[in-house]
């Protein structure tokens, strides 16, 4: 298998001929993102680079290649770069996103990647490092959210949820932002950061949102140490995807990889990592679900 590790930019938004330069660039300097698979029997899949989808990837990788196949693997620490590259039909599949993520990316940036399957369900919350309840949190208290806008709501819905604030009714949590915020009786300030840097982050804050690995990463208990947390039925939009081209819906390739991926030695890696709690939707089809992720307004 093929590690690589690419630089991440540090911007969600960036115009199209920038990143189109960017990848002339890598491609330029020998980062293989170009081309794609040439051979039918390689599966090519730029993933993120932290254990949740090292180990997955290394397990599918020992299945496949019992089975005939090579599994090439880029590994970026960037939320940009891999729809971009799936779509320009460079790479395969990308294995670092959840639905309501790549949907928003789409809308955002021209894209057609479409969601094959679902890998694991991810549930996330408000942690905190300072306090340990949610009604030790100061009046004025500083809460870090995600500054993209697929991830910007979710804090805002669960606070909504406890009593904390109100928001407009009706909004959705994959198109929710500070802007439809209508009372917040605490005074909550709320600190936009990039999600690579919620961890980072959260030490200098009263709380914070961190996705479930993210927690894990900070050896907090993704369950008990939240202060508040998104149950997996309410987290159907966040679960994590392999996305690619519409014309690999079904295809061999595809159907290889979701077999690999969603093997009994990956549920038993998911549990060891997340505990008991890790959904693992495999029954479901997310090309059916796409409306349970957003409504486009």
């Amino acid at each position: 298998m093929r590690y690589e590790h690419l630089t991440r930019s540090r911007l969600f938004r960036v115009g199209t001929a920038v990143v189109a330069a960017g990848l002339l660039a890598l491609a330029a300097a020998g980062c293989g993102l170009a081309g794609g698979s040439g051979d039918d029997r390689t599966i090519t899949v730029i993933a993120t680079d932290t254990p949740p989808y090292h180990g997955p990837l290394d397990l599918a990788a020992k299945k496949l290649e019992a089975e005939g196949w090579k599994l090439d693997v880029t590994y970026v620490i960037d939320i940009v770069q891999p729809n971009h590259v799936v779509s320009a039909g460079e790479i395969d599949f990308n294995f670092f996103q959840h639905g309501a993520y790549l949907q928003t990316f789409n809308r955002d940036n021209g894209t057609n990647v479409v969601p094959l399957f679902y890998v694991v369900g991810s549930p996330a919350g408000v942690y905190s490092t300072r306090h340990e309840s949610l009604d030790q949190l100061p009046d004025g208290a500083r809460i870090a959210l995600p500054v993209d806008p697929a991830n910007n709501g979710r804090a805002l819905h669960l606070l909504a949820e406890a009593g904390q604030l109100q928001l407009r009714p009706g909004v959705q949590v994959v198109s929710t932002s500070q802007q439809d915020i209508t009372a917040n009786p605490r005074n909550f300030q709320f600190v936009e950061v990039d999600q690579q840097t919620l961890t980072q982050t959260l030490p200098d804050v009263d709380a914070g949102f961190l996705f479930s690995r993210q927690a894990i990463e900070m050896k907090l208990d993704p369950v008990g140490d939240a202060l508040l947390r998104e149950q997996d039925t309410d987290a159907i939009p966040y679960r994590i995807v392999v996305a690619g081209r519409p014309d690999e819906v079904g295809s061999e390739k595809a159907r290889a990889l979701q077999a690999a991926l969603q093997s009994p030695e990956v549920a038993d890696f998911f549990t060891n990592f997340y505990g008991d709690w890790a959904p693992l939707p495999w029954g479901e089809d997310p090309q059916q679900q796409v409306g349970q992720w957003w409504q486009a307004s």
